[in-house]
């Protein structure tokens, strides 16, 4: 079942040529949407028959199929996306915010896939996400939120997010920052998201007895852990992939109740300037990059 197809409609073009140009239409069977409705889309394509999908788990579902990954994605003229895909978005929200929904729904799954009230959490990576990450914390109740990166320019970033430590560890150092935070036997929540198996380890090494760390990063390369220590401490680990569809309702939730996350916006481009949309993230001196896409 598809969200979008194509009719073709003939217009009057330059030149008084006639020209065929695509309108969007619901797809056949697509039932509760119209054109024009403010919708996004969770882009994890998955089976709806396996074992993770009946429990509704998609986000571990083993044939999942990536939009703009495995497929076209939002840089193609139309997306076409299974109406169990399609999630409503309400008016209210500002825009800017719900363009970068796709991440925000990465932090928020990795956040809170534990209870966060009272307890003291290490981000390590100072990407969009880590920071996003850090609001997402503070505003489900941490007591103190420290990221590690080293790149100073988005560690002021997580710092505009309410990091209560932004650490950049080619010259501080974390067990000082720690002491300064108040924090006695350690990190209780760990965040992961660099895929930097040095920050991996530095984590495992200052989390408490107990702790939980959940895995967002991705390596290029195979990490080496220290399975002694995580034995020993009695760490939980969990891997993170994508978002739970309820993390949608999360984000809207979270946003509706106050929750800032214009800090992360850096950029703001016209979509024809894309291409220095994409060199001011590949600079890593950005947080979000907007594009508009109305016509100028």
């Amino acid at each position: 079942m598809q969200l979008m197809d194509a009719l073709v409609k003939p217009v009057e073009g330059p030149g008084l040529e006639l020209r065929q140009v695509p309108v969007p239409i619901p797809g056949a069977g697509v039932t509760g949407l119209h054109v024009g409705q403010r919708v996004s889309g969770e882009g994890h394509i998955t089976c709806g028959h396996c074992r993770n999908c009946h429990t509704g788990n998609i986000q571990w579902c083993k044939d999942t199929v990536g939009v703009g990954v495995d497929r076209d994605g939002a840089f193609a003229e139309y997306v076409c996306i299974p109406q169990s895909n399609v999630i409503i978005i309400d008016e209210s929200l500002p825009e800017d915010v719900v363009a970068f929904f796709d991440a925000f729904g990465n932090a928020t799954h990795t956040a809170l896939m534990w209870n966060l009230v009272g307890e003291d959490v290490l981000i390590t990576g100072a990407g969009p996400i880590g920071i996003i990450a850090v609001g997402v914390c503070k505003y489900a109740g941490a007591r103190r939120v420290v990221i590690t990166d080293v790149n100073d320019y988005r560690l002021d970033l997580a710092r505009k997010m309410g990091a209560d430590a932004a650490v950049n560890i080619t010259r501080e150092d974390l067990t000082e920052v720690m002491g300064k935070q108040g924090l006695v036997e350690g990190f209780d929540i760990g965040l992961e998201m660099s895929g930097n198996g040095a920050g991996l380890q530095q984590m495992i090494s200052v989390m408490r007895n107990g702790g939980k760390i959940s895995l967002l990063g991705i390596s290029n390369t195979p990490v080496p852990m220290d399975m002694n220590t995580v034995i020993t401490k009695g760490l939980t680990m969990q891997g993170i992939y994508g978002r739970k569809m309820d993390n949608w309702h999360q984000m809207s939730y979270m946003v509706q109740g106050g929750l800032d996350l214009t800090p992360v916006i850096t950029h703001r481009f016209h979509y024809t300037q894309f291409e220095e949309g994409f060199a001011a993230m590949n600079s890593g001196k950005s947080g979000k990059v907007i594009l508009d896409w109305a016509k100028k």
